[in-house]
Order: structure tokens, then C-alpha cells, then sequence
């Protein structure tokens, strides 16, 4: 019987193989190997990360549930306990073969002819052939005879092409390790919790340990992970079993969160942005964000408009206050801070995070009412609509107003009354009633349609909503609000925001210089509110003077440059808000329970507003903020006040803006001496606008009337552009029909108008007979 070394001498093997490769060489076309660089270029992580506008790392998020990769990482970056691990466990000669270790070869085949166990012969420059190319790739049976030849001649191919440093990095970020884990940092992330560079000498050798059996129990990872320890550390005495321990622990770890990071929240709705290709409140994408958002992604980053440093200020500083608020019953907060100029979003802070317990809810984005907060909005279109202007006295008293379901009354903060204010004090202030009083001049549903051009959600009508729509009843979000303010800040000039970085240019393609073109570029949005009423908004919420009556002397809402701010508070104290805005930045801040629980003695000064002015102070720390500029229309009049109850002035004499043709010299009560000559603003104050009447059947038609009532003097009314009647009181035969009623003051022009539908059989009279 021939030996064994007579049937197949080992050293024959080799020169087998490679006349084996040989045929395979010249028998079809070489394997193509791709380069290192375009390697590392289609490397994809499982996470994206999203950048700041000056690719700062803000969060990183998982988007890939099917494997778990981490961030491509250089050689120089892993730890060389984990390099020696590697190479002493999957080839001890790896850099001193071609690609493939002959030895290693003939000593496996010889091992397979006798039965014996021996080491893989697979190197690591082969093992790397098979991750890159599918058709190397190892399947459930094994490679076949054609696979591994491939796999040796495309092993010869990266030797040629690529160095071994190269190869190295290239194997350790493509080698699958455990489960979904592929590559050393998704590894060293989620078994160790930490960056490869820091692996020590146990560690490393439980990670080459998995190489070899990835999902072997940890009690033979263990085992393996020993004695690649001992190679490693020869004069040493290795404590296997403290590593059988430490490998049973670390194999069940998962410390590589799905989500990690500063802004979570606008991390995904980044990422949703990316894929949708557009904006919050965008209705189309503009033109190359969508492209830029789909090429980011690809490069496993999303670029946003955020600030790294602000955003890490602003979430420091929402954290500690709200721990300064734990007693009081407060866990939640949110906060945006938009460009005025742009609508970029520069800091986004959803949640308190470890503190709430709801820390995945955005409240940014979350609907939650906005209490007094909607009040500038409020008095802009009453002003724009010269209802009011700044110096217009407003009754705050205890009112009883009539609507469908019934009375209505509104109360102020404090539960007192001033008596008669001018509207300045009573928006900077927040008083309650005179705000009621102002939306009867208005009227829900106008303010309803003017909320939903300023970019506010609502949900219902304006009627729906009734006159509590003053006070903030319905619901809106953080970022909607504060958009709003935005648009004040602008003039009355509306904008959508903008959380994806815009593209950069492409200089391959030309930019089109027609005048088409040039004009499209410079048009601005059309005002949703005149530009004069929105100044003297925003005049009247920087006048810390005004606010005194609330807030006192010392307030929290005042800084040292310029700003506007106003803050409001929900019903049941649920939700407490600090909105506002300076020469570049708005700022809005919301204060509260996720889950809607109310707050304990959290008022509009020691809830949102000290977050909203350290946050002012970051942004202004070396930026200056100064008073806009007047637009036109507008005059500065010197005002006096006639006197109230008690015989003194109702407020201090001072200089006041107006929408030019409503000034005057002097506001007084109706029954003041003094007030002769000044003329009080005409309005309708019923019926409502939209108002629809329903003709009842069981009433004689010649018996059923419509009561108009209105304030000012010397007025008419007209119904269709026909004269009516004369005075504050008419009542008017309905007619079915729509119908337009309209109040005329004495100099002929329209100062008010309502809209009324009635419904029903009118009167027949002979005219229509015939």
C-alpha cells in the first residue's frame, strides 16, 4: 500500500493550485477587483448622521434595521491590540504571502486526507475577496471548487493592487462579527461601548474570537477567545476563566443605541424631510433640495440649518431650568429658534430628554393650545382692519358676552380688572377682557382665516372656537407659533421654515441670467398683514413701560438690546410659553407636561420666559440687535389720555404711532368733557360675521327682525350698497338670501362690514306678485 506523502506529496500541492489558477486565468476573464477608494466610497452605515450647517455631527440615527454598521474606520484608528488579535487568529503570515498562504493550503489539504483538524487556509486577503465580490461569497454549503479558485485568484489580484495596510482596514470594516453586527466599530459600539481605538488586549481577542464562529455560544467564543489571548501575550498566564465571564457579558451587551446625540427630533425629521423632499409646512420642494437631501443621504449624512454650539446651549439650558421646575409638577419643554431672514431653524430641542417621560414626543411639532400667545396676532389685524389703533381705550371690566352656547365670560390672570386701557397696555400686559372685546370687533372667523395665513394649523373654524380664540383655545405647535412671530418680525411678511441645508451650487450647470429670472429671484412673498400694524406689534411688545402693569419694572422679559417677546399660559396651566423676536433671530420656547398634566404655580415669568432670555443673550452675546425701521404709512403723534373715575389721567401722555389717517390727539371716555371732538372708532358689534339666519315658519315674516348695534357716532348702515338706516341701533327685515351689511361714518366711508346669510321663506310682497 503506497504512503500517503507517495499518493499526494504535500509540496505538489501548490504547484496544483497554480496550474489550477492558471487554467482558471486562462480559461475565462479575470475577476474584476475594485479599489480601495471606491471600497471605502460604497461603504454604507446602518446610521446616518446628521450634520449642523457646518458639518458638526449632531445626532446619529439608525436607518438600516437590517445590519448594523457603524462609521467606516481608519487603520490608524484601531486599536493595535485588535490588529495583532486579527492577524495571530485568522493569519499568522499575512504579511508575508501574495495573497494566498501556500503553506497554510498544503498543510489543510493534508490535514483533510488524514481526517485531522488543522487551521482554515483561507486568508485574510481571501477572506476579503469573498466580502467584496457576491459571487465569492460563502454559502450555506460551503464555497465551491469554482468559488474558491476565484477567491485565490481575486486574493492575488488586491495583493497586486491594493496594500497590505489597506487590505487590513477594508477586511476589519467588512467582516461580519455577531448576529447584524458587521465591522469593527458596530462591534466595538455594541459589545464594548466604545470606538475600536480604545479595545484593550481581552477585548480584541473576543472580537477575533467571533470571527471564527460568530454565533457560537459564548461559552466556546470563550474558549477560542483564550487561546487567541495566549498568542498575543505568550509570557503571560491567561485567566480564561474571567474571560469565559467577561465574554458571557459582553456578548449580550447592547450598548449601540439606535438614536444617539443633541437633536433627536430634528434628526428625524431630517431624515423624513431627506426622503420626502421637502420642508415642514412646504407644500413643493424648492428647486435642488430634495436632490441635495437624496445625495447626503447617500454619503450616510443629512446636512441641516442647525447650529451645533446653540443647539447644545439651548438643550443645557432647557435641562436645568426644568430641573429648577421639578417641584412645581413640570417635566417637558421644547424649543425652536428660526433666522428671520431665511426661516432657517437653527436650534431644535424636542423634549427634556432623561428628565420627561415622554421623551420621544416632539414638541416642537406636538398640538397644544397657546393661551395668551395669540394675542399679537390678534390686535395686528385689528389694527391693520383700523378697528383699534395703539392709543384706542378698551373697557377691561367684567364682561357678559353672548354667543350660541350661551355667556361667555373672560377673566384676566389675576382675576382684577384696570378699568379702561389703551390697547398698548393691554396686549403688553395680557390682559384678558380687552382681548375678548377686541375679537368681537374682529370676529372669530376673520381671526381664524388671518391665524391660517400666518401659517397656524387650525383644526376648526373660527366660530367653532368662538370668542375664547382670544385667549389661545385652539391648538397649534411650537414651531407653527413661532413661525408666526417670525412673520412679524418681517413686516407681516410670511415664510415657510427651513430645517435641510440648501444646495450648493452646481457650477457645472449655468445660471439663468434672464430677466425672467432675475425677477423671480427678488420677488418677495405679499404681506399677510400690513406692515404697519405688524411694527407697531412688535413696538408695543418691546416697550417693557407697557408691560409694567403685569410684569413690573424688573422683568424678565427685558434685555439689554432690542427684542419683542410675549409669554401666555393655557388653561389649568397645562402649557406655559415665551415667544419672541430680535433684529435676525425669532425665538419660542414651551414649557409643560407631555402628557397634558397641569403645572403647579408655573407662571409666563418663571416658566418659559427665563429659558427664552438666556437663550436671546447666547445669540446676542456678540451681535448687536436694533429697533426696525418705520415702513410707510406710518406717523408718530404726541397723545394725551382724558381722565377716569378718580379724576387722574387714565395713562401717562406720550408719543404714539399710528396707521396714518387714524391718529388723534386725545382718547377719552365717552362721558368725558374733554372728549368732545374725538372721535371713537366706528364698528359693528352685531351680528357677527358669517352670521346665517334660519326664518322661522311659525312666526308671521312681518314679525321676525334682525337688531344691528354698533359704536362710533354719526354712522349709517347700508345692506347691499343701499342705504338703510342712521344711528348705533337698526333692526332690518330679513330677506332670504346672502347679504352684505356695511357701516358708514359720517365722512361716507366704510368702516366696517359684516356678511349674513338668511334661510327660509321671506315676505311676498305685491311687487314680487306681479
Amino acid at each position: 500500500m503506497p504512503t500517503p506523502t507517495a499518493l499526494f506529496p504535500p509540496p505538489a500541492f501548490p504547484r496544483l493550485m497554480l496550474a489550477l489558477a492558471a487554467l482558471m486565468l486562462t480559461t475565462q476573464a479575470a475577476w474584476a477587483v475594485p479599489g480601495f477608494e471606491e471600497v471605502k466610497r460604497d461603504f454604507r452605515s446602518s446610521d446616518t448622521a446628521v450634520l449642523d450647517r457646518n458639518g458638526e455631527l449632531l445626532q446619529r440615527v439608525r436607518t438600516d434595521a437590517s445590519v448594523r454598521r457603524g462609521q467606516w474606520t481608519a487603520l490608524a484608528d484601531i486599536s493595535p491590540a485588535l490588529r495583532t488579535a486579527m492577524v495571530l487568529s485568522e493569519d499568522r503570515r499575512f504579511y508575508e504571502h501574495s495573497g494566498v498562504d501556500w503553506r497554510a493550503v498544503s498543510a489543510a489539504a493534508w490535514g483533510n486526507l488524514w481526517n485531522t483538524r488543522t487551521r482554515g487556509a483561507s486568508t485574510i486577503t481571501m477572506q476579503l475577496s469573498g466580502l467584496l465580490d457576491e459571487d465569492l461569497r460563502r454559502g450555506g454549503g460551503g464555497r465551491s471548487l469554482t468559488q474558491k479558485l476565484g477567491q485565490t485568484v481575486a486574493a492575488a489580484q488586491l495583493e497586486r493592487q491594493w496594500r497590505k495596510d489597506q487590505i487590513l482596514e477594508a477586511y476589519l470594516n467588512s467582516v461580519p462579527f455577531r448576529g447584524e453586527i458587521v465591522g469593527i466599530d458596530a462591534l466595538s459600539r455594541t459589545l464594548f461601548g466604545k470606538a475600536p481605538s480604545g479595545l484593550d488586549a481581552r477585548e480584541a481577542a473576543v472580537a477575533a474570537a467571533l470571527v471564527r464562529a460568530p454565533n457560537a455560544r459564548p461559552a466556546l467564543v470563550a474558549q477560542r477567545a483564550c487561546e487567541v489571548l495566549r498568542a498575543m501575550e505568550p509570557q503571560r498566564k491567561a485567566d480564561c476563566e474571567a474571560l469565559d465571564m467577561f465574554t458571557s457579558a459582553a456578548v449580550q451587551r447592547r450598548a449601540f443605541d439606535a438614536s444617539e446625540g443633541i437633536a433627536p427630533h430634528a434628526a428625524r425629521r431630517a431624515l423624513r424631510q431627506a426622503r420626502e423632499g421637502r420642508e415642514p409646512g412646504q407644500e413643493d420642494t424648492q428647486p435642488g433640495e430634495a436632490k441635495t437631501a437624496a445625495k447626503d443621504a447617500g454619503d450616510g449624512s443629512v446636512r441641516t440649518t442647525l447650529r451645533a454650539p446653540l443647539q447644545r446651549f439651548a438643550l443645557g439650558t432647557l435641562q436645568r431650568h426644568l430641573r429648577e421646575l421639578r417641584g412645581r409638577h413640570v417635566e417637558d419643554g421644547a424649543l425652536v429658534v428660526l433666522d428671520n431672514a431665511t426661516g432657517e431653524v437653527l436650534a431644535w430641542v424636542g423634549s427634556s430628554g432623561p428628565l420627561s417621560q415622554a421623551a420621544e414626543v416632539d414638541g416642537v411639532t406636538a398640538m397644544r393650545q397657546p393661551g395668551s400667545t395669540l394675542k399679537p396676532l390678534l390686535y395686528g389685524q385689528a389694527i391693520a382692519e383700523q378697528r383699534l389703533t395703539a392709543a384706542s381705550l378698551i373697557e377691561d371690566s367684567s364682561a357678559q358676552i353672548n354667543t350660541a352656547s350661551g355667556l361667555y365670560i373672560p377673566q384676566n390672570y389675576d382675576r382684577r380688572f384696570k378699568g379702561p386701557v389703551s390697547a398698548r397696555t393691554a396686549l403688553a400686559a395680557s390682559l384678558n377682557v380687552p382681548a375678548v372685546r377686541t375679537l368681537v370687533m374682529v370676529s372669530p372667523e376673520s381671526f381664524a382665516r388671518g391665524l391660517r395665513a400666518a401659517g397656524l394649523p387650525l383644526r376648526e373654524s373660527g366660530d367653532y372656537y368662538g370668542y375664547s380664540l382670544a385667549l389661545g383655545s385652539a391648538e397649534v405647535t411650537l414651531l407653527s407659533l413661532t413661525n408666526a412671530y417670525r412673520m412679524l418680525a418681517n413686516g407681516g411678511r410670511y415664510g415657510t421654515t427651513t430645517l435641510l441645508a440648501p444646495a450648493a451650487p452646481d457650477k457645472s450647470k449655468k445660471t439663468p441670467t434672464t430677466a425672467a429670472a432675475t425677477t423671480a429671484a427678488k420677488a418677495a412673498p405679499a404681506p399677510v398683514l400690513d406692515p404697519r400694524a405688524a411694527f407697531i406689534v412688535g413696538d408695543i411688545l418691546s416697550d417693557p413701560n407697557a408691560r409694567t402693569r403685569t410684569f413690573g419694572l424688573d422683568s424678565i422679559l427685558s434685555t439689554r438690546f432690542w427684542s419683542a417677546v410675549k409669554t401666555g399660559t393655557s388653561k389649568d396651566m397645562r402649557d406655559n410659553w415665551a415667544v419672541g423676536w430680535s433684529q435676525r433671530y425669532t425665538v419660542g420656547v414651551w414649557v409643560g407636561n407631555a402628557s397634558g398634566a397641569s403645572m403647579w404655580d408655573v407662571s409666563g415669568t418663571s416658566g418659559a420666559a427665563p429659558v427664552w432670555a438666556e437663550v436671546m443673550r447666547f445669540l446676542h452675546a456678540r451681535e448687536p440687535s436694533r429697533a426696525p425701521a418705520p415702513p410707510p404709512g406710518l406717523v408718530r403723534t404726541h397723545i394725551d389720555f382724558g381722565a377716569g373715575a378718580d379724576g387722574n389721567a387714565l395713562e401717562a401722555a406720550r408719543d404714539e404711532w399710528f396707521v396714518q389717517g387714524t391718529e388723534q390727539p386725545l382718547f377719552a371716555l365717552a362721558n368725558d368733557p374733554g372728549a368732545a371732538g374725538t372721535a371713537s372708532v366706528a364698528r359693528i358689534t352685531a351680528p357677527a360675521d358669517g352670521t346665517i339666519i334660519a326664518l322661522d315658519p311659525d312666526i308671521p315674516p312681518l314679525r321676525q327682525r334682525v337688531r344691528f348695534e354698533s359704536e362710533g357716532r354719526g354712522v349709517q348702515w347700508r345692506i347691499d350698497g343701499k342705504h338703510f338706516a342712521r344711528g348705533n341701533s337698526a333692526q332690518w327685515l330679513p330677506w332670504p338670501g346672502r347679504h352684505l351689511i356695511e357701516l358708514v361714518d359720517a365722512g361716507g366711508k366704510v368702516v366696517d362690514q359684516r356678511r349674513l346669510e338668511v334661510r327660509g321663506a321671506g315676505v311676498v310682497t305685491k311687487s314680487a306678485q306681479r
